[in-house]
C-alpha cells in the first residue's frame, strides 16, 4: 500500500506549487467554507511531503560529506 502512496506522491516542485496556490486560495477568500477543511487536509498533506523530502535531502547531503571528509582525511599514499 505504501509503494502505491508513493507513486501517487507528487515531487518537492509540484508539491511546494500546489502548496502555494492553496495558501493563495484561502488568503484571497477564492475557498467557500464547505471545501476549507478538505484544502486545508491536503496543504498538511503537502507541508508533510515537502518537509519528508527536505530531511532526506539533508541527510542525503550530510552522508557525502561526511564519506568526502573522511575521504580527504586518509593519508595520501607515495607513488
Amino acid at each position: 500500500m505504501k509503494e502505491q502512496q508513493n507513486k501517487e506522491q507528487p515531487n518537492y516542485k509540484d508539491a511546494f506549487e500546489e502548496l502555494q496556490a492553496i495558501i493563495a486560495e484561502i488568503e484571497g477568500g477564492a475557498i467557500g467554507v464547505d471545501q476549507l477543511s478538505e484544502k486545508v487536509k491536503r496543504a498538511a498533506l503537502l507541508i508533510s511531503i515537502c518537509r519528508d523530502k527536505l530531511t532526506t535531502t539533508e541527510g542525503d547531503v550530510n552522508r557525502i560529506l561526511k564519506e568526502l571528509e573522511a575521504t580527504d582525511a586518509l593519508p595520501e599514499e607515495d607513488d
